[in-house]
């Protein structure tokens, strides 16, 4: 059974999260209303930093129009990541890497607790957030389809700017 790798996890009202802590709160979050709309966010934004580059990966669980909780985390890479494939591919690869830790049987779970309540319509969903855009002025355009692939290859419903908030919007206000 896969363990969360050490990887640490934090928001604005707790530090040094485990997986086993974030997942807890998504669950307690799911269970409090569980005829919810929900949708799981993952994405992960980067700034380069004069001798370093730092890397965000949010996890966002949202309630349609009724509210979210959300994590982050964190990787620093001690050195200025200025090529932009590399970039994107290492934030995609991040994204991936938490994502994992959400096995089919944590999948599962989640599903479970809506499940009961799908003809109130309650609903679930995965959503791979993609720091990168389609539009011609978008200097990324040019990995649109190999990022949403890979997120397609996850099981996860691949959004691109501007619906990839998770990574666009929440990642990138800690990346500064």
């Amino acid at each position: 059974m896969p363990t969360d790798l050490g990887l640490s996890f934090q928001n604005l009202s707790q530090k040094h999260m485990s997986f086993e802590e974030v997942f807890k709160h998504i669950t307690q979050f799911m269970e409090k209303d569980a005829a919810g709309n929900y949708y799981l966010m993952f994405g992960t934004d980067s700034q380069v930093h004069a001798n370093h580059t730092i890397f965000i990966t949010g996890i966002v669980i949202q309630r349609k129009q009724k509210g979210a909780w959300a994590c982050i985390r964190k990787v620093v890479i001690p050195r200025q990541m200025t090529n932009l494939h590399e970039r994107i591919s290492y934030e995609t690869t991040l994204t991936e890497e938490v994502v994992s830790l959400f096995t089919e049987e944590r999948k599962n779970q989640l599903i479970d607790i809506v499940l009961p309540h799908i003809y109130q319509g309650a609903s679930f969903a995965i959503e791979g957030h993609i720091d990168i855009g389609s539009e011609n002025r978008n200097k990324t355009r040019i990995f649109v389809k190999e990022m949403v692939s890979r997120m397609e290859t996850l099981g996860l419903e691949p959004k691109i700017k501007p619906e990839s908030f998770v990574a666009s919007s929440y990642a990138n206000r800690f990346t500064k």
